[in-house]
């Protein structure tokens, strides 16, 4: 099973490219909605966030932007975060892996918006990089509901540039001129790497074994962007 590691910065349209693979038929794991699911109410996650973050408990849930807004510029409360949700993250990728490999998939797509802020590249067997010129992923950015430019200046410092991101990245995705155009990228992509051998699949499998929890190389944010 050939694993390709999908990333890319905040704004740049990393998820409307990942649904892309989807539509494709690749089957896609979502960090990020392994995350939602841990935040929603009756979530594993929401007890022991709570008790690290009461303010961000509301109704029974975990509430992302208040949870960003106290973690973001708090290095430890950041890192007690990422302790808890990775591990629990880490066994929801496991499990899709899993499934992946019983349902004999060809390739599979890890959705990972950290992926090279936390090693991940080194257990997948190709990166794919979405990106977007500077003014129009902040103008997406900024168009969020609770985003301000000061809050997406914090989210940037804390991921890897674009432009290192773009010279680490075996494929590159331009998500800015349409939807239908990264449809064909997509799809040139997905033929490029027909027939390829993957290697990545049992070293990721393994490092999940090895580390208590399964934590590793989950890449999900957390907190919200």
């Amino acid at each position: 099973m050939y694993l390709i590691g999908l990333t890319g910065s905040i704004g740049m349209g990393k998820s409307a490219t990942a649904t892309l693979f989807q539509e494709a038929g690749v089957p896609v794991y979502d960090a990020d909605a392994a995350v939602h699911a841990l935040y929603e109410k009756g979530g594993v996650a929401v007890a022991p966030i709570g008790a690290l973050v009461p303010a961000a408990i509301i109704d029974g849930a975990v509430d992302r932007t208040i949870l960003g807004q106290h973690v973001l510029k708090d290095v430890d409360k950041l890192r007690a975060l990422e302790a808890i949700v990775h591990p629990l993250a880490g066994q929801s990728q496991f499990d899709f892996l899993r499934q992946a490999q019983a349902d004999k998939a060809p390739a599979v797509v890890l959705d990972i918006p950290l992926l090279f802020e936390t090693g991940g590249e080194a257990f997948v067997d190709c990166v794919v990089v979405v990106s977007a010129p500077f003014e129009m992923q902040k103008q997406r950015v900024l168009a969020r509901a609770g985003m301000s430019e000061e809050r997406f200046n914090d989210i940037l410092a804390k991921q890897v540039p674009d432009e290192d991101k773009r010279a680490k990245a075996d494929f590159i995705v331009d998500s800015a001129i349409s939807i239908e155009d990264a449809r064909t990228q997509v799809h040139a992509i997905l033929e490029a790497i027909k027939g390829r051998v993957g290697h990545a699949f049992e070293a990721r499998m393994a490092r999940f074994k090895a580390r208590s929890g399964n934590d590793s190389g989950t890449g999900s944010k957390g907190a919200p962007e």
